[in-house]
This record gives C-alpha cells, sequence and structure tokens, in this order.
C-alpha cells in the first residue's frame, strides 16, 4: 500500500510542475523532496513515472539545480545514514531520465555550464554566486566523490573518515562492490552522451565538455577512478567457479557493473585532447606510471598510455581474453554457462590499449595470448558477416586484425596449430591459426553482404601483411584463396570499375611471398597454383583493346560454371559473389548505419619495407588523404622483390562503367594497360615455367595419379602497419561506439525517443 501511495504522490508532483496550476519555488525543500527522499521508487518507476512530453515541458523548472545540490550534499558529508543514500540514488535516477531531454534542445544544452544561485552552494560556501562552479562541475566532482564513499559505494577500511580528505588510492573497487555504483555510473555515461545530441563531425578539435572536466587535474579521484574501473573490467569472470546454470540460479551484479565500467571507459578514451606533462601521479594496485611523462591532456588517456610493466599488460590481456572467449564457450550441457554480451565495448577497449599504448601492443604481439584475442575476433566476423546491423562490429574487427597484422610476431604466432575449434560455420579442416584467418576471410567475401565489399581490400592487405611467415597452408585454405584470385580475375569484375584489379595484385603479392620466403612447408599453395595456373596464363595475356573490354562488361555471364565477379559499388545493375546476401534493411531497434560515416581504410595505414628475413626497416607515414573511397591501397613493396609493383594511389572514382550499354573508350584501353605491365607475375610465372614441367615427368615416368605423392615431391623442392587513428576514424569510432552504448542500455531506456542526432535508429 505504502509502495502505491509513494508512487500517487510522486506523479501528482510531476503533474503539479506540468500543468504549473501550484507554482514551486525552489526554496520549496518539502515539494523538492518527494522526489528523491521516498524509498520506494526504483529507476523503472522513474521512467515510467516522468514521461518525455512532461520532461520537455518542465525543463525550465529548478528541479535540475535542487537534485545537484542533493548530490554535492551527500558528497560532503559522505551519507552517513541510509535515508542519504537512498536521496542520492533517486538524485541519480532523476537526472539520468531528465538530462538526455536537456541535450537534445540546443539552447538548454548550455544550462548545466552556467552557474545557477545555490546551486552547489555545499561545496562553495566561500564563494559567492559569480564565483560558484558551473552545475556540470558540481555534479561531476559530486559524482566522482560519491565513488568512494566508505560504506556506500566502496567498502570501508574505518570509521568516519572526512570526505574532502580522503585518499581514494586506498579504496580502489575491489571484489564486494555494490548497487550504488551502477546507478552513479549510468548516470555518469548520461553525462557524457551529450555527444549523441551533435551531429557527426570530424573536427577532432570538438571535445566532450563533460569528458574533458571529469578526466582533468579538477577531478583529484581521476587515477583511482581509471585504475578501479580497467580492474573491474579485467577481473570479470562470468564463469566464476564454474557450477552448471549458476547465472540461472544466482543474480550476477557485477555483470551490470562490469558492462558500465567499460562503457565509461571507451567513452572517456575517446577525447584525448592537447598533450601537457602532468604534474603528480601516485601508486596503487597494478597501475604504475612515470613522473617524467608528458601526455594527452585528459588523464584517463594519459595513464592508459603509461602504463608499461609486464604484470599489467599481463592481467589486462588476460582478463580482455577471458571475456572476448566466454561467449564462444562449449560445454555438454546447453546454455549451461554465462554469455556476456558486451564484446563490441570490449574490442574498442582492446583498440584504444593498442592505439595509446605502443609497448602493450608490442606485449600483444610477443605473447602467445595474441590468439585468444584473435579467435574471437574471427567468430564474430564470421557470425556478423550477413547481418547488415553488425557492420560496425565488423569494421572494429577487421580494423584490430589490421593493426596486428602490421607486425612480424603476429604472423609468426598464426602458424601455432589451430585445435580449439569453436561453432562457425566453416568448412573442416586441419591446420593452423593462419589457415583459419583465410578461411573465415573466404566465407565473409564470398557469402557476406554486400556491404562489405568496401572490406576486402582491407581483408586482403591482412593476408598480404602475414604472408611471409606463413610456413605451411592447409589444402583448403590454399584453394581459398585460389578460389578468390578465379573470381576477383575474370574480365567482367576486372573492366568494371577502375580500382577492382588491387584485389588481384594483393593476391599475386601474397603468393609471391609465401613462394620467396616460405616456399619449403608450402606444399599445398603450390600444389594449388600448379593445378590453376591457366589463372596466371590468362592474366599474363589479359585483352586490353577497346573490343574486348566492351564485350566483357556486356557479357551477362549465364554460364553456369563460370565464376561470378563482386561488384564493388552498391549498383543494381552489377552482380555480387555468388552466394553472396543482399543487404537486407535493417531491423527495428537497431542502428542504421552507412558507409558515408566508415573510414577510408587507407587512412589507418603507413608504408614499411621489409628486408629479406622478414624484419621491418623502416616506417613512412602516409599523407592523409581526402579520397572519398573506403578501400585500403597501401604500398607492399619488399626490398627482396624487385618485381614490378602496382600503383596503389588512392583514388577518389568508385563509379563502375554501365554494364549494359558500356562504351569504352582510348582512356580506358590506357588504364587497363597502366596497370596490366605491372601484374607482379614474374615470380609465379618462373616457378610454373620450372616445376610444371618436373610434374608432368615425374607423373608419367612413375605413373602417379595420387595427389599426396605430388604433394610429396612438392615438399622437397613485410609490410603494412598502422597509424593512430586521425580525425576521419575518430568520427566512425565515436559514431559506432556510441551506437552501442545507445543499444546496450535498454533497461531503462536511457536515451529512446530523444532527438539523438549522431546516428540514426531503425525504427518501426
Amino acid at each position: 500500500m505504502g509502495n502505491t501511495d509513494s508512487k500517487l504522490n510522486f506523479r501528482k508532483a510531476v503533474i503539479q510542475l506540468t500543468t504549473k496550476t501550484q507554482p514551486v519555488e525552489a526554496t520549496d525543500d518539502a515539494f523538492w523532496d518527494q522526489f528523491w527522499a521516498d524509498t520506494a521508487t526504483t529507476v523503472q518507476d522513474v521512467f515510467a513515472l516522468v514521461p518525455a512530453a512532461e520532461i520537455r515541458a518542465v525543463r525550465e523548472e529548478p528541479s535540475l539545480p535542487q537534485a545537484v545540490e542533493k548530490l554535492v550534499q551527500a558528497a560532503e558529508s559522505g551519507c552517513p545514514s541510509e535515508k542519504e543514500k537512498q536521496i542520492v540514488l533517486n538524485c541519480s535516477r532523476m537526472l539520468t531520465r531528465i538530462l538526455p531531454y536537456i541535450f537534445e534542445d540546443q539552447d538548454w544544452r548550455g544550462f548545466f555550464w552556467s552557474t545557477v544561485p545555490g546551486a552547489g552552494r555545499a561545496v562553495t560556501d566561500e564563494m559567492d554566486d559569480d564565483g560558484a562552479r558551473p552545475l556540470a562541475e558540481s555534479l561531476l566532482l559530486a559524482m566522482a566523490d560519491l565513488l568512494f564513499c566508505p560504506d556506500f559505494t566502496v567498502n570501508s577500511h574505518r570509521r568516519g573518515p572526512d570526505m574532502q580528505t580522503i585518499d581514494s588510492c586506498e579504496y580502489i573497487w575491489e571484489a564486494g562492490v555494490g548497487f550504488a555504483q551502477t546507478e552513479l555510473l549510468r548516470l555518469l555515461l548520461t553525462c557524457f552522451s551529450e555527444a549523441m545530441y551533435l551531429p557527426p563531425s570530424s573536427d577532432n578539435t570538438i571535445l566532450n565538455p563533460w569528458v574533458s572536466f571529469f578526466c582533468s587535474t579538477e577531478n583529484r579521484h581521476a587515477l583511482p577512478l581509471f585504475t578501479s574501473l580497467v580492474n573491474v573490467v579485467c577481473a570479470y569472470d562470468p564463469v566464476g567457479y564454474g557450477i552448471p546454470y549458476n547465472h540461472l540460479l544466482f543474480s550476477d551484479y557485477r555483470e551490470q557493473l562490469v558492462e558500465q565500467a567499460v562503457q565509461i571507459l571507451i567513452v572517456t578514451l575517446e577525447d584525448q585532447g592537447p598533450v601537457m606533462a602532468l604534474s603528480c601521479c601516485c601508486y596503487i594496485i597494478f597501475l604504475s606510471v612515470s613522473l617524467q611523462s608528458v601526455g594527452p591532456d585528459n588523464l584517463f588517456v594519459n595513464y592508459l598510455s603509461r602504463i608499461h610493466r609486464e604484470e599489467d599488460y599481463d592481467f589486462v590481456l588476460k582478463g580482455l581474453a577471458r571475456l572476448l572467449v566466454n561467449p564462444l564457450m562449449q560445454t555438454y550441457l546447453p546454455n549451461s554457462t554465462k554469455k556476456i554480451q558486451f564484446h563490441q565495448e570490449l574490442l574498442v577497449l582492446f583498440w584504444k590499449l593498442c592505439d595509446f599504448n605502443k609497448k602493450f601492443l608490442f606485449f600483444v604481439l610477443k605473447s602467445s595470448d595474441v590468439l585468444d584475442i584473435l579467435v574471437p575476433i574471427l567468430f564474430y566476423l564470421n557470425d556478423a558477416r550477413a547481418d547488415q546491423s553488425r557492420v560496425g562490429l565488423m569494421h572494429i574487427g577487421v580494423f584490430i586484425l589490421l593493426l596486428l597484422s602490421g607486425e612480424r610476431n603476429f604472423g609468426v604466432r598464426l602458424n601455432k596449430p589451430y585445435s580449439v575449434h569453436v561453432p562457425m560455420d566453416i568448412p573442416v579442416f586441419t591446420g593452423t591459426h593462419a589457415d583459419l584467418l583465410i578461411v573465415v576471410f573466404h566465407k565473409i567475401i564470398t557469402s557476406g553482404h554486400q556491404r562489405l565489399q568496401p572490406l576486402f581490400d582491407c581483408l586482403l592487405t591482412i593476408v598480404v601483411n602475414v604472408s611471409p611467415y606463413l610456413k605451411s597452408l592447409s589444402m583448403v585454405a590454399a584453394n581459398k584463396l585460389l578460389h578468390l584470385l578465379e573470381a576477383f580475375s575474370t574480365n567482367w569484375f576486372l573492366f568494371s570499375a577502375s580500382q577492382n584489379h588491387h584485389l588481384v595484385f594483393f593476391l599475386l603479392e601474397a603468393f609471391n611471398n609465401i613462394i620467396q620466403y616460405q616456399f619449403d612447408g608450402n606444399c599445398n599453395l603450390v600444389y594449388a597454383i600448379i593445378r590453376k595456373r591457366n589463372l596466371f596464363h590468362q592474366l599474363a595475356n589479359l585483352p586490353s583493346d577497346p573490343a574486348s573490354i566492351q564485350k566483357a562488361l556486356l557479357r551477362k555471364r549465364k554460364s553456369p560454371d563460370a565464376i561470378t565477379g563482386i561488384s564493388r559499388t552498391s549498383s543494381q545493375e552489377t552482380v555480387s559473389m555468388e552466394g553472396s546476401r543482399p543487404a537486407v534493411p535493417a531491423e527495428p531497434g537497431t542502428l542504421k548505419t552507412s558507409l558515408v560515416a566508415i573510414p577510408a581504410i587507407d587512412k589507418l595505414t603507413e608504408k614499411s619495407q621489409v628486408s629479406e628475413d622478414g624484419t621491418m626497416i623502416s616506417v613512412l607515414k602516409m599523407e592523409h588523404s581526402h579520397a572519398s573511397h573506403h578501400t585500403l591501397q597501401a604500398d607492399h613493396t619488399t626490398q627482396a622483390d624487385h618485381t614490378p609493383q602496382a600503383d596503389h594511389t588512392p583514388q577518389a572514382d568508385h563509379t563502375p562503367q554501365a554494364v549494359h550499354g558500356a562504351i569504352v573508350g582510348a582512356s580506358d584501353t590506357e588504364s587497363v594497360l597502366s596497370w596490366k605491365c605491372k601484374l607482379p607475375l614474374q615470380t609465379i610465372m618462373r616457378l610454373l615455367q620450372v616445376l610444371v614441367p618436373q610434374v608432368e615427368k615425374i607423373c608419367i615416368d612413375k605413373g602417379l595419379t595420387d595427389e599426396s605423392e605430388i604433394l610429396k615431391f612438392l615438399q622437397h623442392g613485410t609490410l603494412v602497419g598502422l597509424l593512430p587513428a586521425n580525425a576521419g576514424t575518430a568520427m566512425w569510432f565515436r559514431t559506432y561506439m556510441w551506437g552501442v552504448v545507445y543499444l546496450r542500455n535498454v533497461d531503462p531506456p536511457i536515451w529512446y525517443d530523444t532527438d539523438v542526432r549522431l546516428f540514426e535508429i531503425q525504427k518501426m
């Protein structure tokens, strides 16, 4: 009965504000206490009892300053009573509900950065109203204090410490942190979400003021907060003791805390700011940083970039790998283990770690645990390849693999046998992690949806990057690579768009690298090349006269045994890879992404040269191109390869010739001739020239027809890296990251039905 009465009184108070029949003064504490002094309202109650239309109608009422003031007072007092703790929770819920409607209105967006008489007075008694902090600063500092409030949000080591002098490094979150964190972190995430209500912009100088202040030296808890968030995420084990179905019997209160912690981390790490020197630091549980280092104004980015102990790296890497692998785990009892759902946030966090802390990246690459990152990424890529709503997941996964593939150690690690099989609908094979990578990439290209076509260059670039180190490809993987070459080298596909030939160049360069550096162990690939030798002869004799080009473009390719080409545009007149799926409209409630927002992958790359032993000897950063394409065109020249190389300069033109009624002029012929003469076929043609007669002779002399005997005979017989994200990639990550956060926070639906402008949500 009491619960019903409290909700009724709460609702009556909202109606009184909405109708304005009885004006309410800011000093009417009895009225305002109805919103946060009652113990019976949950966050779901607040969202149900305060409709969107009514929030928009009462934005000008003084409820926000009142709620902020209550949090400031609680932060100062340390919440000694249960009543004060409940007030903090209720104020947090009210602010979480109202803030998105403040952000959606441009006229109201600056409200929190103004000073309101009386607001925040509990911590600014010595200041007059003109010198008071803006509401936003008072709110953020109060939340930071409350996140280290003994006997409320952290375990207390001693009784009654002064909140203004507390050393929060002694209260870094450990096992046992409770419910209050989730409410405060949800509010903190809501405060940071102003970015959702701004249109997309590649201007990296526009920072989120909420994030900038919270991650600045003004926040005395910045370091313990950063460390607490990282610890909470990386120490989480959703399986626990492994008791079957334990997640159905007991509620896991830590899961929500971990999910919100990782979302706070990726959001705060998104704003880098200018570079400055830090004047202070301290030592905490696992994080130690250098006093002499300089870094971004954003302290979270700075702290992350300065983690340097190997035990810290090991803790972080093993924690992230454990969580990423979790959804792949199989047991004999169906659904007996807990499966986490925040793998997209984890991938963004891993990207941030590698991007901001190069020593961590090198640690990852020298550790065998890098394969525990690779396998789940390949699983997610394969699982999402036909789902248009997960195109963002496809891109972040491919970006990470491109980053890792730029280092020699990653290619070397791929030679480890792949024995822990995860549930993927791919052909059965016995081989290495390199085979797994190639088989999954082939599956993405041949049976993914059409909107993934801009990623083909990137996928093949990863293959090229690791190719000098692949010691023994399986027959399955070798045949997949040759099948891709067969599809990409059809005359129709090569002539239908000005850059389609780059895919052939990538594959040829991968073959050349394997032949030149790892010939001895790759009899399967050599045999596959010999079997498909006509492909290479056809490329060497590719017609380039206008009549042949015209004929290829007009051909409808109705032959049942013909390999269909792969369209690199969204033209309705082009034909995609056989088996690929059309990009169907996104389902309601999913993020409606656009390729316009996806960064040009060439801006993620840098040129490098590789010596004959496979070590990188120089790195030259590429100039940021303003080309409008979304594919990677990188220079893969190595010192050991003296064959003519393709010109991989980024092109802005992605418009193909019209297939029907095409008119081929002299410029088309010149274009084909310009890249045809640079096809890197010399190494493969020389191999065929030497080995084909030998294989034919031994087959005749010994009467061999068994493939294994031929392989036995043949048995005896780098490159692109990654630059830190630039303005274009930063905008893509911001859109993707906030889209994920929006969709993951549905209970309560914090931002639902507000005027989000950063991205579009598919609605009914």
